[in-house]
């Protein structure tokens, strides 16, 4: 048991660390970046600044009031984790805290999320996003896949 909630532990902060050091990259380039620097077809880095959550939804709202909600949904998948006895549950919970804490600092520091990832197709672009929202998104992918994983691991 110990392992896995060390195993989270790691995933949180691996999180926190490669999005702000990521942030800061980006934030120190933000003249060049503020018009996109085209990465391949398909992918541009961007500086943008997102007041809001998911897809810029709840855009406006007070960042302090963003900041109370993830901090409520931090705590209860930092139970979560304590209490499971699978690695691969411990790691997404972590990924889904560390990603969460990480756009929690930007919102305390600035009070909006810095997103620079733009991918698109044509003229069509994917909401811009960080690697705070890619921390979460591979938790929340990795708790959905877990069981179907487990299933195939050989018994030990």
């Amino acid at each position: 048991m110990k392992h896995t909630i060390t195993l989270g532990l790691v995933s949180t902060l691996s999180a926190v660390v490669v999005d702000q050091a990521s942030k800061m990259a980006v934030v120190a380039n933000a003249s060049t970046l503020s018009s996109g620097v085209s990465v391949f077809p398909g992918f541009n880095l961007v500086y943008h600044r997102n007041d809001g959550v998911t897809f810029g939804l709840l855009n406006g709202a007070p960042w302090w009031g963003l900041v109370l909600l993830a901090t409520v949904v931090c705590l209860w998948l930092v139970v979560l984790m304590f209490r499971t006895k699978e690695e691969g549950e411990a790691v997404a919970h972590g990924l889904i805290i560390g990603g969460a804490l990480g756009n929690v600092i930007d919102r305390i520091r600035v009070g909006s999320v810095t997103d620079f990832l733009d991918f698109y197709v044509w003229d069509l672009h994917w909401p811009a996003f960080n690697l705070a929202d890619t921390a979460i998104f591979c938790g929340v992918a990795l708790l959905l896949a877990w069981p179907g994983l487990k299933r195939t691991q050989p018994e030990q």
